[in-house]
């Protein structure tokens, strides 16, 4: 058997690399390449985009020429099933007309996913279904009106995942190499050897296509060869979770497609976020923001290869589960994905956090409300300045702005206030802020117009800049507050007695002359 795996593996791999080089010249000399889209494609010149067609190729023929020598030598069979094979290669063969027709012609999304169904559901009714969810419904089997829509949901997923990250010469084809090994391994444990002569029969004819599509690519995947393989994936993973462990059959696959699924999710959800359609296409996939971080085009393959690398192995570690086992590989897996995400810096996702963030604070921003709500009710009923002061003072000193400056206009009939002419009141929660208008902040000017439209000054509220988030409802402070405050200091202004600070030094509310 291991002669076999071998030889298929071998002449796989030579039939890919004679295959993709005339299928590459043909597609040139035709006019079949995908020409550079600027703003969406990374390569500057026109690239024949079939490599899928030297893979399916490959495979095809290594397969046939196996049945082949079977007839011959029906000792090559021997423990296999090849009908079995037939009902994975034909829903394989409708996923590569898709490709071609989509390299060719162009396919909408979905035209793509109704012929991902049928596949899908094709595959179903050949045996190869997703049979329970062991972390959501336990270990009891599924009806089949649950699980078809779980197998179609995972076909369309794997095999739009692959398709999704085949934007960098050789990353889709090197990612889904790994994950093939992956399932060559666990096959081979498991003892399916039809699923692991099919796994190195596909290793070998990616292996001998990726010589010409790694960095600098002379020929692409395109989606007959992303969709091919995804698919064949997620065949394979579903065929070879018939024999295998419950937690095994659920947990290697999703492990092993790591970078896929992972890029995936990350395009839903940053799409979802920012109101975005789903399926349009956009520069901030991982590939992207690494270039974006100075990485070169071969390094950022180079680093993505290793984290398929990772996956692969984490996901190796899972043959043999333990609760050891399983809590390192879902620590590693966690951890590593969180500092990547965080390393990547989308924007989406910081709003998220910045959202979560003023959750986790609600408290303090219903406080903060409440103070400014009872400084207005107050305010109604102030009777003369110093109250007003008062109000002012407990209003800011809890919440999250750093000083104030009341600017007062006078009128005709105001009482005059001993020593002043105009009117400027500053105060700070720190002592040496004196002068915040010299420390790097931002304010917001409330211009303090009573309810009969007299102008009677302005309110400068300062906030020195920094990372914390305003924990308070601004509208708060724009809509009723200034109207209130204007209509008392109005009222206590035109009083027969106005009330001041005894001296400057007793209050941290200071007058100051202009």
């Amino acid at each position: 058997m291991t002669l076999l795996f071998f030889g298929l593996f071998a002449f796989s791999l030579a039939v890919s690399f004679v295959a993709t080089r005339q299928v590459r010249d043909m597609a040139t000399r035709r006019g079949w390449v995908s020409l550079p889209q600027h703003g969406r494609h990374i390569h500057e010149s026109p690239l024949p985009r079939l490599g899928g067609v030297a893979i399916f190729l490959a495979f095809s023929v290594s397969l046939s020429v196996w049945l082949g020598l079977s007839l011959i030598f029906p000792r090559l069979v021997d423990g296999l099933a090849p009908t079995t094979l037939l009902r994975i290669y034909v829903p394989a063969c409708l996923i590569f007309c898709l490709g071609i027709y989509d390299d060719l012609h162009g396919a909408g999304p979905y035209l793509k996913f109704a012929v991902q169904a049928i596949a899908a559901a094709m595959l179903f009714a050949g045996g190869m279904r997703i049979l329970d969810l062991p972390v959501i419904f336990g270990s009891h089997p599924l009806p089949w009106f649950v699980g078809l829509p779980l197998t179609v949901l995972w076909v369309v997923a794997v095999t739009n995942a692959f398709n999704l990250i085949d934007g960098l010469d050789g990353l889709a084809a090197g990612s889904a190499l790994f994950s093939t090994m992956v399932f060559f391994v666990v096959t081979l444990i498991n003892h399916s050897w039809l699923f692991s002569l099919m796994s190195v029969t596909l290793a070998g004819a990616i292996l001998g296509f990726l010589r010409f599509n790694f960095n600098p690519a002379t020929i692409f995947l395109g989606d007959s060869g992303s969709l091919f393989i995804g698919f064949m994936l997620s065949a394979l993973a579903l065929a070879g979770a018939q024999k295998a462990p419950t937690f095994v059959a659920v947990a290697i696959p999703v492990v092993s497609f790591g970078l896929p699924i992972l890029e995936t999710l990350l395009s839903i959800l940053r799409r979802l976020i920012s109101g975005r359609p789903i399926f349009t296409a956009d520069r901030e996939h991982i590939h992207h923001k690494l270039l974006q971080m100075g990485f070169s085009h071969r390094q950022v393959v180079i680093v993505l290869y290793a984290v398929c690398a990772i996956f692969a192995m984490l996901s190796i570690f899972l043959i043999w589960p333990t609760g050891s086992t399983l809590g390192l590989v879902l620590a590693v897996v966690g951890t590593g994905v969180w500092l990547g995400v965080q390393h990547l810096n989308y924007l989406e996702f910081g709003e998220l956090r910045r959202v979560a963030q003023r959750a986790i604070g609600q408290r303090q921003i219903v406080i903060n409300n409440l103070l400014v709500r009872r400084a207005v009710e107050e305010l109604k009923v102030a009777g003369d300045f110093d109250q007003v002061r008062s109000v002012l003072v407990a209003a800011f000193e809890s919440n999250d702005f750093d000083a104030f400056e009341l600017h007062l206009k006078s009128f005709p009939g105001d009482q005059a206030m001993p020593g002043e002419t105009n009117r400027h009141f500053h105060w700070s929660k720190s002592p040496h802020m004196v002068a915040i208008s010299n420390e790097p902040s931002w304010k917001l000017t409330l211009d303090l117009v009573t309810t009969s439209n007299r102008q009677r000054g302005s309110l400068d509220v300062y906030r020195i800049y920094s990372h914390r988030a305003l924990q308070l409802d601004v509208n708060l402070l724009t809509s009723e507050f200034p109207f209130t405050l204007a209509d008392a200091l109005d009222r206590v202004l035109t009083m027969t007695e106005v009330l001041m600070p005894a001296g400057q030094n007793d209050t941290p509310f200071l007058a100051a002359n202009l």
